[in-house]
């Protein structure tokens, strides 16, 4: 982002005046633990008893003569027939394992890569995800308000707002929103100590419009204060306008410097703009490893002339 007083910055693209004077529109198989059985088999007792286990024998021997020829006509020892009829209960093994659908039952799949059950995303975990938009899309340039509003929580300096989602983008207008509303109202944030309380509205005449756009509209709506936000492919605040413009690539995808780091990222990005709606200029860290100030233009850039800078989302990082 850059603001016209940082005029020395050939890429600073954000900055600070009085929108109202220039425009007048407001538009997440085991055993079972028996013992085994001890001493010796008891015999049959008498005639009687030899006659009848001779039958009994007779009877198995003819049995088994049967399946065998059976299984010698079929062509086959009966072991495909036997993995055939295992086949089905495999499968109802297979549907109850844990590996497969999440429920309880057989778990001997352990594999990491297995698909688990989840349950909805948390709003930290949606925050932390990048979102599928393109360095150069280009959007409707139609605005749609976010529905309802966010009351102030604090009794400091009262700052409204709206947001503005542009049509097409496909990304979560309700979590963008939540996200600005959390973000300005942490104690790390421009609400530090009581100083502001800012509240979303729907309607009416806000204070400021925080728009999330394409790269395309973004860069028309800064285009109005005389920024260029396709160098970069940056967010700004575009004061001679109602709008914060928020570059929905950056919002999606992040920049190189925060990495995986979405979340805080984001914060950056809303702490940055609306910083330069407040009136604060960029600034940098000065000393190699301290952290990089929220007003530094950390989407471009952590380190400068020799010093390491840290990544930051906060104006008061230390609450």
């Amino acid at each position: 982002s850059v603001h016209p007083a940082d005029s020395v910055d050939p890429y600073d693209y954000d900055a600070v005046t009085d929108w109202r004077a220039a425009s007048a529109a407001r538009p997440p198989a085991g055993t079972d633990g028996a013992a085994p059985p001890t001493g010796t088999p008891a015999q049959a007792k008498g005639a009687k008893g030899r006659a009848f286990t001779g039958i009994a024998a007779a009877a198995v021997t003819t049995v088994l003569a049967v399946v065998v020829a059976g299984q010698v006509a079929e062509g086959g020892d009966g072991s495909d027939d036997l993995q055939a009829r295992s086949a089905p209960e495999q499968a109802a093994r297979d549907a109850r394992d844990p590996g497969v659908n999440g429920d309880t039952g057989d778990e001997r799949n352990t594999s990491p890569d297995a698909p688990r059950a989840a349950g909805p995303l948390t709003y930290a975990q949606k925050m932390d995800e990048k979102y599928p938009l393109g360095a150069t899309a280009e959007g409707s340039g139609k605005f749609d308000a976010v529905p309802g509003i966010a009351d102030a929580p604090g009794k400091g300096q009262r700052v409204t707002y709206r947001v503005d989602v542009e049509r097409g983008l496909g990304l979560d207008g309700a979590l963008f929103a939540d996200a600005v509303h959390r973000t300005l109202n942490d104690n790390r944030s421009w609400a530090h100590n009581g100083a502001r309380a800012f509240e979303r509205i729907h309607s009416g005449s806000p204070d400021f419009v925080i728009t999330l756009a394409s790269p395309g509209t973004t860069a028309d709506w800064c285009a109005k204060s005389g920024l260029d936000t396709t160098v970069d492919n940056v967010s700004c605040d575009s004061a001679a306008t109602e709008r914060v413009m928020i570059n929905a690539f950056r919002w999606a995808q992040g920049a190189e410097t925060y990495g995986d780091e979405m979340l805080a990222y984001r914060q950056m990005l809303i702490n940055h703009e609306v910083g330069h709606r407040l009136g604060y200029n960029h600034l940098s860290c000065d000393k190699d490893g301290d952290l990089a100030p929220v007003m530094q233009q950390q989407t471009k850039f952590l380190d400068h002339d020799g010093i390491s800078c840290l990544p930051n989302a906060w104006p008061y990082p230390k609450g």
